[in-house]
C-alpha cells in the first residue's frame, strides 16, 4: 500500500508540475475543469445519489456553473463591436477577488459547523443544501485557481500555495504519528491531533524562515506570515470538513480513482478551502 501510495503521489506531482509550468493561464484553467468535475462526481456520492442519471444531472449543473463563472470572469475574452472575440481582454480580477472573499466567508461558517458536529448536521446535511455546497465550493475553488494563475508569476504562486497546503498535511501526519495524544476533533476525524496541527504550523514557520532571505525587499516576513499561516489553517479546515461529510455519509474515502490515496476529494480537500483565501490575501497583501 505504501509503495502504491508513493508511486501515485510521484505521478500526480510530476503531472501537476508539467501542466502548470508548460501551459498558459487560460489552458491550465481549462485543464483543471475536468478535475473539478471528477471531484463533483465524488461529491454526488457523498450526497447519497445512487442512480447514475442523477449524478450526471448534478455534474451537468456543476459544469454549467463553471461555464458561467468562466464567462463572467472574461476567461475567453470579450466580443468587440464587430462581434469578433477579443482574447486580449483582461481577466476580471476584481470579480474573482470578490468571489474568493465570498468563499472565505462561507468557510468561516463551515468552521462553526465542524465545531458543532454532530448537532450542526441538521443545518448542512439535507441533500439540497449539501448539493448546493458542493456546487459553490468546487466552482469557487476553480475560480481561485483561475485567478492565481492569471496573476503575474501565477504558476509559481499556485505552486507556492500547493506547497503550503502540502506542508500542513505532511507536518500534521508526521507530528501526529510521532507525538499525537490530544485529539483535535474527535467526533469529526479521530486520527487528527493537536500535536499534528502544531507540527503543520512548525513546518510553515520553517518555510517562512527559509524563504524570507530570498524575497524582494517589498515582501516582508510579516507579510509572509499573514499569508501562509491563515492559508495553512484553512487547509486543515478543508480536511476536517470533508472528513465530517464522509463520516456523516458513512464512507471512508470519497472515491478510489487514485490508488493508495482514495478519491480526488481526498487529495484536494485542503486546497478547496485554502486556495480562495490564498488568492484573496495575496491581492490584499501584495505590494506590487
Amino acid at each position: 500500500m505504501f509503495k502504491q501510495r508513493v508511486i501515485t503521489a510521484v505521478i500526480l506531482v510530476l503531472g501537476f508540475l508539467g501542466l502548470l509550468l508548460s501551459l498558459s493561464a487560460l489552458h491550465f484553467s481549462l485543464v483543471v475543469a475536468p478535475i473539478v468535475l471528477l471531484a463533483g462526481w465524488e461529491w454526488s456520492n457523498l450526497m447519497g445519489l445512487k442512480a447514475n442519471r442523477h449524478k450526471l444531472v448534478y455534474l451537468a449543473l456543476l459544469a454549467l456553473t463553471l461555464v458561467l463563472a468562466a464567462l463572467a470572469l472574461n476567461l475567453f475574452g470579450t466580443l468587440d463591436s464587430s462581434g469578433t472575440l477579443d482574447s486580449s481582454g483582461s481577466f476580471n480580477i476584481s470579480l474573482a477577488q470578490n468571489l474568493c472573499l465570498a468563499a472565505s466567508v462561507l468557510w468561516a461558517v463551515i468552521f462553526l459547523w465542524v465545531q458543532g458536529y454532530p448537532s450542526s448536521a441538521i443545518l448542512w446535511s439535507p441533500r439540497p443544501i449539501l448539493g448546493l455546497l458542493g456546487l459553490l465550493l468546487l466552482s469557487l475553488t476553480w475560480v481561485a485557481i483561475a485567478l492565481i494563475v492569471h496573476l503575474p508569476h501565477g504558476a509559481w504562486l499556485l505552486l507556492f500555495a500547493v506547497v503550503v497546503v502540502a506542508l500542513a498535511d505532511i507536518g500534521g501526519y508526521v507530528a501526529g504519528n510521532l507525538f499525537g495524544k490530544h485529539k483535535l476533533a474527535v467526533l469529526v476525524s479521530p486520527g487528527k491531533t493537536w500535536e499534528g496541527f502544531f507540527g503543520g504550523i512548525l513546518l510553515q514557520c520553517i518555510l517562512i524562515a527559509a524563504l524570507s532571505p530570498f524575497m524582494p525587499e517589498k515582501i516582508t516576513t510579516t507579510m509572509l506570515v499573514a499569508l501562509v499561516i491563515p492559508v495553512s489553517l484553512y487547509s486543515v479546515l478543508g480536511d476536517l470538513f470533508e472528513s465530517m461529510v464522509k463520516r456523516h455519509s458513512g464512507v471512508k474515502d470519497s472515491g478510489n480513482i487514485l490508488p493508495g490515496h482514495g478519491g480526488v476529494l481526498d487529495r484536494i480537500d485542503g486546497l478547496i478551502a485554502a486556495l480562495p483565501l490564498f488568492g484573496l490575501l495575496f491581492l490584499l497583501l501584495s505590494p506590487f
